[in-house]
């Protein structure tokens, strides 16, 4: 079955489509919810939160631009929105910004299993920061717009969840 002929039978509510949808996308949008969770179990929660979410809105979807690109925006949108309600933002001393936002890692030496563990460990304002400033691509403008924070909350939030990680990193042993 042709993706355009999934999206309509998804569109007419065919439980056989939605379930051929999900085994198609949800490796994929499982680990943008990794990313963006603290632990697995969440994760999964969080994947099951944004399938409902495509089941809903996929009427809106209409035929424009990647699907793949429209649902991963809706699973980044559905967990972000989440957190956005339970979490608080905190801004650091701007000193610490500049200083911390010079910080390199060798990530070379480090698995990448133990990079996203301790990604995933950072409190979810930080996670969140980072993961939509340095794995996503996002300005500290559009992070702010996303979870109504301010572009110095977000630099902030971003240089100290860019400390932690350095001294996790740092305290590393195989």
């Amino acid at each position: 079955m042709t993706l355009d002929e999934l999206i309509l039978k998804c569109k007419k509510q065919d439980s056989k489509a939605q379930g051929a949808l999900y085994k198609r996308y949800s490796g994929i949008l499982f680990s943008i919810c990794l990313r963006y969770s603290p632990n697995k179990t969440e994760a999964e929660d969080n994947l099951q939160d944004a399938f409902l979410t495509i089941f809903k809105k996929i009427e809106q979807y209409k035929g424009k631009g990647s699907f793949e690109g429209w649902i991963k925006r809706i699973t980044v949108n559905t967990v972000l929105q989440k957190y956005r309600k339970q979490r608080v933002y905190s801004i650091e001393d701007e000193a610490q910004i500049e200083e911390e936002d010079n910080v390199t890692v060798d990530t070379e030496t480090v698995p990448l299993d133990f990079l996203l563990k301790i990604i995933q460990e950072l409190p979810d304002q930080y996670r969140l920061v980072f993961t939509l400033y340095v794995l996503d691509d996002y300005s500290h403008k559009e992070i702010a717009k996303m979870l109504g924070i301010s572009d110095g909350t977000s630099k902030s939030n971003l240089a100290r969840a860019r400390g932690i990680l350095k001294t996790k990193i740092d305290n590393y042993k195989p």
